[in-house]
């Protein structure tokens, strides 16, 4: 089973203009909140050894910052039934906590944000990462003025790693744009045209569920129906199809059997690495993106 967890904290040590949450600050008390139930979570899935289980952590806020998701990651890794587990980060925390992880079960999904970072800090984070076998992908948003910065970036890396492009929000993209984003992340057409998904059969509340801070089981972030709780065992799998109209953010729309997402990613669909790298061969994503 894979598991999305999204605890309270919110904050960043970030400012991008293009997210709600930057440079917030949480209170000492939701923080203390946020730990307890990161715990609470990670005892969970230590007290289960029969359930085979990928974790990664989606917080709204930038959690290696904080060292309770650095110990909650190197404990997750080193449990025997967790085949994952993964966080989504900005990469600005100190690194050397990975050395004390099991590097074949540990992932980070790296996000570079120009203007936050310089490009030579974030490549020497990425070494640190290669340098101690650490699986990542690269990423950036695919707002016009980061074009430059993701280019350099591209350049910048090793072959192998992926560096994937998020849809800016609210952003059309013309035939030109959408092709200069493509010839950097091949696969950046699933992420340009939402998918549709009402009626159609998604590995989430099954294969994949969304847990919150209070235990709180949804099928996936973007349903807010709860399916019950993990804690008190009254959450049950479902396999109806998806309610929603369409669905436009990658950790949703991965899981739809209606795309190919799943052949592509084998094996890395959490940490969104793919499976055959590098990309160049993967069938152009404009084509299917929508289907």
């Amino acid at each position: 089973m894979k598991i999305l967890y999204r605890g309270p904290l919110a904050s960043c040590n970030y400012d991008c203009p293009y997210c709600p949450f930057a440079k917030r600050r949480d209170p000492p008390e939701l923080l203390r909140e946020d730990r307890a139930a990161l715990d609470r979570f990670v005892g969970w899935v230590e007290s289960h050894p029969a359930e085979p289980t990928e974790v990664l952590f989606t917080p709204w806020g930038e959690g290696l910052t904080r060292s309770w998701y650095r110990a909650a990651l190197v404990r997750l890794s080193h449990l025997p039934h967790v085949g994952r587990a993964a966080i989504q980060t900005n990469l600005a925390g100190r690194l050397g906590w990975v050395a004390d992880a099991d590097r074949d079960t540990l992932a980070l999904w790296c996000t570079y944000h120009p203007g936050q970072t310089s490009l030579e800090r974030f490549l020497l984070q990425v070494a640190t990462l290669r340098r101690h076998g650490i699986r990542h992908s690269v990423g950036v948003v695919g707002l016009p003025a980061h074009l430059p910065d993701a280019k350099a970036l591209r350049a910048s890396l090793p072959p192998e790693v992926y560096l994937w492009v998020n849809a800016a929000d609210g952003h059309t993209y013309t035939p030109a744009e959408e092709a200069a984003w493509n010839a950097i992340d091949p696969l950046f057409g699933y992420s340009v045209r939402p998918h549709r998904s009402r009626g159609r059969a998604c590995r989430t509340g099954d294969e994949v569920i969304s847990v919150l801070g209070d235990g709180t089981v949804r099928r996936c972030h973007f349903v807010p129906e709860p399916l019950g709780n993990l804690y008190d065992d009254t959450w049950r799998r479902t396999t109806a199809p998806c309610p929603k109209e369409e669905c436009d953010c990658h950790i949703g729309y991965v899981h739809l059997r209606s795309l190919p997402l799943y052949t592509v990613f084998a094996g890395g669909v959490l940490e969104r690495i793919p499976h055959e790298q590098p990309l160049w061969s993967v069938p152009h994503a404009a084509a299917t993106g929508s289907a």
